[in-house]
């Protein structure tokens, strides 16, 4: 936590969470934001207002448009092993839309060496969306291998983070779990220098 880089672009927060065997987070409210959720390792149990009850697990991914506002909790239904997720919040470019919950099972999660859209604005479009002009990419690469990343918009910034190996960008170097915000580009090129697990996020810089 950096209280000078609450964010970035419309990225309110990228979480990194751990939760115990047995703990999680009460219920507790959120509007006006985009929630993307994202199991690691271990199982999630959700319970919200809307109605949406269940377990999400590796593999799967949740969405939340809080909107007008929801509130939901949050628990690691297993008493033996730890959990661990993603959450990114994402300022959303419509206010007080009405709240909507998605769970969807990320099918191509298990390719290697391509990318794999888990989020996007557009409903039709692969994976998951939002009420935002952003994108989140997941890359599962082998060594020694190079791959060249096309911004969506002039108008937005992206956001890389190594969730594991070793990864470069314009001669900078990010291990596990480092990250680079990138603005004023186009088109990026990440090598791989290890087994590596990649996670960009596309955002507008100015929403």
């Amino acid at each position: 936590y950096n209280p000078e880089r609450i964010h970035f672009g419309a990225l309110r927060v990228l979480n990194d969470d751990r939760v115990a065997p047995g703990m999680g987070f009460s219920t507790h409210p959120h509007d006006n934001m985009e929630i993307i959720t994202i199991p690691l390792t271990g199982k999630l149990r959700h319970r919200d207002n809307m109605g949406n009850e269940g377990v999400i697990s590796n593999g799967e991914i949740q969405i939340m448009s809080a909107g007008t506002g929801v509130t939901h909790s949050e628990f690691n239904p297993d008493h033996e092993h730890e959990l661990t997720l993603f959450q990114i919040w994402i300022f959303p470019n419509q206010r007080n839309v009405e709240p909507r919950y998605q769970q969807l099972q990320i099918n191509e999660f298990d390719k290697k060496n391509e990318f794999i859209q888990l989020v996007s604005p557009n409903k039709d479009d692969e994976g998951g969306w939002i009420h935002q002009d952003a994108w989140i990419t997941y890359l599962d690469a082998d060594p020694d291998r190079s791959f060249q990343y096309t911004l969506h918009s002039e108008n937005s910034g992206l956001f890389v983070m190594s969730i594991d190996g070793t990864i470069s960008i314009n001669d900078i170097t990010l291990n596990r779990r480092d990250a680079l915000g990138i603005t004023e580009a186009t088109e990026i090129t990440i090598s791989t220098s290890t087994e590596t697990q990649v996670l960009l996020l596309e955002v507008p810089l100015i929403f």
